[in-house]
């Protein structure tokens, strides 16, 4: 297993600024950095992979649709929109040389709908999903379905979902990210989850149920790596937190 940690640990948006980051990691004798890609703008391809390159350091990426670009909107525009946002974020991954990209990315994050998901926004979701897949795959890059809670999103909430989204994808560069602080809301069992997911589980975040320090809270962590253990899990874990800037203050 390869370990890792957010970038969100120390900044609330990625780009030049930020670079160092990449140093820190590498000095905590970590695998990789997960790094957003909320905002493109700001996110200069050519300095990460010369930074990533010069201190022998992997990365992934991650991150969400919002209400412009949700691939499950019933305005074709819309899910155009979120179809180049999801393909420029696939580009962006495979010019810094990763090969991994997932979030949810497979409708907008936060959103409040007014009834259940239908079959229509499955089917939406998995058309637009097979044309970024199939975009990803001529760049060597798997993408990653991240379940997470039904407060976050209404379409895909548990591995078994992400599992019903990726057969309707039907690409094999489409897997599974897990998420413990999700898990936590919306699985009955960690291992179960985490087994479930198995040879198709690319990417995990390790958090703890109120985001703290893993081991101090709910989470079943013997669960977990019990799971891990038996798949033989070669991919990527990442240490999730978060720290918000508001005048000035810093809030873990």
């Amino acid at each position: 297993m390869k370990l890792g940690i957010h970038a969100y640990a120390w900044c609330s948006q990625w780009s030049n600024d930020t670079l160092d980051l990449i140093d820190k990691v590498k000095s905590l004798g970590l695998d990789f950095i997960e790094i957003p890609l909320m905002c493109l703008d700001t996110f200069d391809a050519k300095a990460v992979k010369e930074r990533l390159d010069s201190v022998g350091l992997g990365a992934v990426t991650s991150t969400v649709l919002l209400g412009g670009t949700d691939i499950t909107s019933d305005d074709p525009a819309v899910r155009a929109a979120g179809v180049k946002y999801l393909k420029d974020c696939v580009a962006a991954t495979a010019e810094i040389g990763a090969h991994s990209f997932s979030g949810v990315i497979y409708s907008q994050h936060v959103k409040a709908p007014k009834q259940r998901p239908a079959l229509a926004d499955w089917k939406r979701s998995a058309e637009a999903l097979k044309e970024v897949a199939k975009f990803a795959a001529q760049r060597g890059v798997v993408i990653g379905l991240e379940p997470v809670n039904r407060y976050e999103t209404y379409l895909v909430n548990t591995c078994e979902e992400a599992r019903k989204l990726i057969a309707m994808i039907d690409e094999p560069n489409v897997k599974i990210h897990l998420d413990t602080y999700h898990m936590n809301i919306e699985e009955k069992s960690f291992y179960e989850a985490t087994k479930l997911a198995g040879k198709d589980l690319i990417h995990y975040h390790f958090c703890e149920n109120d985001r703290g320090i893993p081991g101090t809270g709910l989470v079943d962590w013997d669960g977990i790596f019990k799971a891990l253990g038996e798949m033989n899990y070669q991919g990527n874990a990442a240490l999730e937190s978060f720290v918000d800037c508001t005048d000035n203050m810093n809030t873990w």
